[in-house]
């Protein structure tokens, strides 16, 4: 496996965070081999712990590549913080901004230049009480139709046992079992050189989490809910994209 060549500071990253995750996580790694290459990657994992971040970044960087992680643009601006993450190459993202458009075009560039970008597709932690992947966001759909890169799906569970957001409990213990699973990329082709409407947004989004909640079901057993999204809709009435499907 050939590494990327990483500078001081990405190093330094490694050398601080790889040897804890060794010792605090027993891994189950699969499907790799789909990240492997040196063009550009839109990995889009599921969200279930603000663990997340350093199991996938773990993974990612096992597997050949450097992980470009999306993140707030006001943490970039936190001295010293902010200096670091520049220098490993994360990338700021301004949100509901005029400047979303440049983040976006950072996105690109990365990209462009063989990146291996992160997007959590549902934005934030899923509010589904177990755990299971919620309604997405369009911002991974809007990215594959600019650059054309290839969208990979990323299914983990384990890390709610590191730290579980719905008792906002963190678990020091070591050995704690994760598993991540990688698949092919998800198939876009039908939406190929088409205009990014909000429709076609949404149904790429869909096709893609509806990717990653089959992923986790063979990871987890047990039988998930149909994604939705909270709107003023009566309570209790929830969206189901899959139900024309």
């Amino acid at each position: 496996m050939t590494r990327p060549r990483l500078g001081f500071w990405q190093r330094f990253a490694v050398v601080l965070v790889k040897p804890v995750m060794t010792v605090w996580t027993r891994r189950t790694w699969r499907g790799m081999e789909h990240l492997r290459g040196d063009g550009g990657v839109i990995i889009v994992p599921n969200h279930i712990s603000h663990a997340d971040p350093l199991v996938a970044a773990h993974f990612v960087y096992d597997s050949g590549r450097w992980p470009q992680f999306l993140g707030k643009a006001s943490v970039f601006r936190v001295p010293v913080i902010g200096w670091i993450l520049h220098r490993c190459r994360q990338i700021p993202v301004e949100r509901n901004t005029v400047d979303a458009v440049r983040s976006l075009d950072q996105l690109v560039a990365a990209l462009d230049r063989g990146g291996a970008v992160v997007i959590y597709p549902e934005g934030t932690i899923t509010r589904e009480p177990d755990l299971w992947p919620m309604k997405g966001k369009t911002g991974a759909a809007r990215l594959a139709l600019a650059t054309g890169a290839p969208v990979v799906p990323v299914a983990m569970w384990g890390p709610e046992r590191i730290f579980d957001p719905r008792r906002s409990r963190l678990n020091p213990r070591p050995r704690i079992p994760v598993t991540v699973v990688a698949g092919p990329p998800v198939d876009l082709d039908r939406w190929s050189g088409a205009t990014p409407t909000k429709a076609v947004l949404e149904e790429m989004t869909d096709t893609i989490m509806l990717r990653l909640r089959d992923m986790l079901t063979e990871i987890r057993g047990g039988t998930p809910p149909p994604l939705w999204e909270r709107t003023a809709r009566p309570v209790g009435e929830r969206r189901r994209p899959e139900a024309a499907a």
